[in-house]
């Protein structure tokens, strides 16, 4: 090999080691690929939102919800254009954790009682959002009424096999439906982020502890 006056490898040399024409480009992701990683990212969005909505209700700033997620508030507006859009959109999002969130626990935890508390204590988070969704969606009763229905559709179920398990297993107590539980629940959480003197998960658990108390004299 040769050396130029400064002490390189030769012009010539240089050049013929050198490839002569441009690297290919890398391949692009495939397209289900880039699917996968925009709902991975929608997700963490919307979980991210889903917290800061039960800590300082569906009226927090976007800005609270772009740090808790780590992105930028641009980000957070090119998913959701509208807070309406992104209080549904969460609304959705909670309703599908809570449903699945149902057999996993009756799996999971040591007795069905115990499986339905935890689940109410998931339901109470959602509520904030329910409560707030109202407000977000005044001017669309139509889009309002259709949630509802969707809730009820897919949360009823649900509660109805976790309190079904607690009462067959002695655990509550029977002749309570699920949707009065869950209305009963819903109605002792409203208004509750309005109010810092009123401890609404206390309440549920008091309500809950009356389903074993009724259970136990049966």
């Amino acid at each position: 090999m040769t050396v130029d006056d400064e002490g390189g490898v030769a012009s010539e040399q240089l050049a013929s080691v050198l490839p002569t024409h441009a690297p290919a480009p890398l391949p692009a992701l495939p397209a289900r690929s880039r699917r996968a990683d925009a709902r991975r990212n929608e997700q963490t969005l919307l979980d991210a939102a889903a917290s800061v909505f039960v800590s300082a209700g569906v009226d927090a700033p976007v800005r609270e919800i772009a740090a808790a997620a780590g992105v930028g508030v641009g980000t957070i507006y090119r998913h959701f254009p509208t807070r309406a859009d992104l209080v549904v959109a969460v609304y959705r999002h909670q309703v599908e954790a809570c449903a699945e969130a149902g057999p996993a626990l009756l799996a999971s935890c040591g007795s069905p009682s115990e499986a339905l508390a935890r689940w109410v204590d998931l339901f109470v988070d959602f509520l904030v959002t329910k409560h707030g969704l109202a407000a977000a969606l005044r001017s669309d009763r139509d889009g309002f009424d259709s949630l509802h229905a969707y809730f009820i559709d897919r949360l009823v179920p649900v509660c109805a096999d976790l309190l079904s398990a607690s009462v067959a297993a002695g655990e509550s107590q029977p002749g309570v439906t699920a949707y009065q539980l869950m209305r009963g629940i819903g109605n002792l959480c409203a208004g509750a982020e309005h109010d810092p003197g009123y401890d609404a998960r206390r309440l549920v658990q008091l309500l809950l502890a009356g389903l074993r108390r009724g259970a136990e004299r049966a």
